[in-house]
């Protein structure tokens, strides 16, 4: 039996379940989408989806990773 009738050709979510909001470039450190883009996710069209799907690549850029964490902001 086969589920093809379930099968839609869809723009699939890029959430990979690590939804952390980052601080300045407000975007999820897990997908790289904005708030707005992931609250809209379900009523964006299929062309909007692939939009933001191909301009996520360019946003990694704009996650900073802080290293040291509180020790090294107090040894400065």
């Amino acid at each position: 039996m086969s589920d093809d009738i379930w099968k839609r050709a869809e723009v699939e979510s890029p959430c990979i379940k690590i939804c952390v909001i980052h601080p300045e470039a407000r975007l999820c450190t897990g997908c790289l989408r904005s708030i707005d883009e992931i609250t809209a996710w379900s009523k964006m069209s299929h062309d909007a989806r692939r939009v933001v799907m191909e301009n996520l690549p360019s946003r990694q850029s704009q996650i900073t990773k802080r290293r040291g964490g509180r020790a090294a902001r107090l040894a400065k």
